[in-house]
């Protein structure tokens, strides 16, 4: 029973209540140590959560910054450039004798036309007459020209997206006018009207 009290008290006589107080004090004492350890171990947790913490705040940024990335890209790949406000009316008579051929030509406006990838535009036939296909005609200031047939024209408005890769010009930078062509030897009907809406060059 002696064991942890003080030399002065071992040889000495010690009453009950001075050994159950030294007891006491030395239990106190270790359980107060053990206390502090088990406090200091919470501190490599704030670590651990913190290092995850900003592992998954970076991972979150990085996240949205690509999301904006690809969605400016996809933008960026949307962007068009719009050729005319209202529908064009096209009135045609082909019939027997001349012209063999209608035309309506429209000026551009001065546009870098090579940053682009499609020619866009709708049509619809009217007025009693169909002629089942158009010619659009694109021209540039060297004098090249480019055409392209849109077939399959109905009464109702159809969507029509033509690739650059389709029509044969070599500078798409001073584009001039763009014209659209009814000709007698392939029109289904030799007299109407063709509207032609939402010009527009695309990538």
């Amino acid at each position: 029973m002696t064991r942890g009290l003080p030399k002065d008290k071992v040889s000495g006589s010690m009453t009950h209540d001075e050994i159950y107080d030294h007891l006491a004090n030395v239990y106190l004492g270790k359980r107060e140590s053990v206390e502090v350890k088990k406090k200091k171990s919470p501190t490599s947790w704030l670590v651990i959560n913190g290092v995850i913490t900003a592992f998954i705040l970076i991972s979150v940024v990085y996240g949205f910054t690509a999301f904006l990335t690809r969605h400016d890209d996809l933008l960026k790949s949307r962007v068009i450039y719009a050729l005319n406000n209202s529908p064009i009316r096209l009135t045609y008579n082909v019939g027997e004798g001349f012209p063999q051929a209608k035309d309506l030509t429209i000026a551009l406006p001065p546009v870098d036309a090579a940053k682009y990838r499609r020619l866009n535009l709708t049509v619809k036939a009217a007025g009693g007459g169909n002629p089942g296909m158009v010619k659009v005609v694109l021209s540039n200031a060297k004098n090249e020209q480019a055409a392209y047939y849109l077939q399959g024209i109905r009464t109702k408005w159809q969507d029509y997206s033509i690739s650059f890769d389709q029509l044969n010009l070599t500078d798409w930078t001073t584009l001039k006018d763009m014209s659209f062509v009814v000709e007698a030897w392939n029109a289904e009907k030799s007299d109407g009207v063709v509207f032609i809406d939402n010009i527009s060059f695309s990538n």
